[in-house]
Formats: C-alpha cells, sequence, structure tokens
C-alpha cells in the first residue's frame, strides 16, 4: 500500500435538504455524508476545488482518507461519487467511516500487466472487470490488484479465483459460492483480414 496520504477539510453542516445543497453547489462547495462505524451520520460540506484536484488521482478511490472535521481527523473511505450529467461538476459525496477492529468491503481497481505481450501475438485483451470488490481490515486494504496476461494466448481468461489477492485480504464474489467467480480478463485472436479474390472480376 501506497505510503500517500490524502487529507481533506470539512465543514459540519446542520441546513440538509434539495434547497440547501443547492445553495453549497452554488458556492463551489460539495454536500456530502459519513456514516458508519456504528456512529451517527454526520453532513459535510467540502471545497470543490479540493476534491476536483483530488479526483484526478486513483488513491482518491482506494486509499483511507483523513477527513478534518472542525479539528478532529476522522478515517473514511469514499464510497459514492455523484457527478453533475454534463458538468464538470462533482455534485455529491458518501465517505465511510473507517474502524481499525472492523473489517471494510470496498471495490479496488484491476492493473493489467503483460498486455503488448499478447497484441504483439496477434490477439485482442478483452477487459472483463476493471475492479474487484474485496474485504478485508484497513491496514491491510490493496491499492489495486494485478492481474498478468502476459503469457496468455487466445482463448484463456483469468477468472476471480486466478488472482492472489495480498494476505489478510478476500473476495466477496468468490464468499458468494462458485458460480460469482467471474471472468476478469479474455483473450480472443484478432479476425484475419479478408483475402480479396484477385481472379475475381
Amino acid at each position: 500500500m501506497s505510503n500517500e496520504t490524502y487529507t481533506f477539510n470539512a465543514e459540519l453542516r446542520t441546513a440538509t435538504g434539495t434547497g440547501a445543497s443547492r445553495r453549497l453547489r452554488r458556492e463551489d462547495k460539495i454536500p456530502a455524508i459519513l456514516y458508519g462505524a456504528d456512529k451517527e451520520a454526520a453532513s459535510l460540506t467540502f471545497e470543490h476545488k479540493d476534491i476536483i484536484k483530488a479526483q484526478e488521482s486513483e488513491g482518491f478511490y482506494t486509499h483511507i482518507l483523513t477527513l478534518d472535521i472542525a479539528g478532529e481527523k476522522v478515517e473514511a473511505i469514499l464510497k459514492d461519487i455523484q457527478r453533475h450529467p454534463f458538468k464538470p461538476k462533482i455534485t455529491h459525496l458518501d465517505f465511510q467511516r473507517v474502524d481499525a477492529t472492523h473489517k471494510l468491503n470496498t471495490k479496488v481497481p484491476v492493473h493489467f500487466i503483460g498486455e503488448e505481450a499478447v497484441t504483439k501475438a496477434g490477439n485482442t485483451v478483452v477487459h472483463q472487470l476493471t475492479e474487484i470488490e474485496i474485504t478485508c481490515l484497513p491496514k491491510s486494504l490493496p491499492e489495486f490488484v494485478e492481474v498478468d496476461v502476459a503469457g496468455l494466448v487466445a482463448g484463456d481468461s483469468i477468472h476471480i479465483s486466478d488472482v492472489k489477492l495480498p494476505a489478510g485480504v478476500s473476495s466477496v464474489d468468490l464468499a458468494k459460492g462458485a458460480d460469482h467467480d467471474q471472468s476478469i480478463v479474455t483473450i480472443k485472436a484478432n479476425k484475419a483480414a479478408p483475402v480479396e479474390d484477385e481472379a475475381a472480376e
């Protein structure tokens, strides 16, 4: 796991509802909710410019974040981010508190390596999943899961059960049973270009 840290200043808000949220967005702020760890949900506000910059980094979605709420540091993970349908605006954030003694469920991205070897052999790498849902204690949360496809040929595939997850990390899907063992990536042969019949008139 990366040592990079993500800390954000947040303000508690008392006014809730559609009207209050609309006013906040006009002020270039983002309404948010923080829940979990058997505590009451808290309504928060973030500066839009801070979150817009942070969301460009993959770590914003996968790291344990530190929220500075009126001087109190709270660890949390991002559970949901809502965006405006056509403007480059974030409209709402959902955070879940992190308790070091309780496992958390979250999704981590899949990083594919070795794709160049597959394409050079005349095949196509088809990504079936780009993230995997996992459960683990906060200290074991991986930044991503790596899948090596370099040795695969046409017709091969890799399923969730084929991936070696870090110690202390388990797949949420596999815990549901073998029929939830989804394919992560498959290799398909490129179709040969049609050969023109020179003798055809």
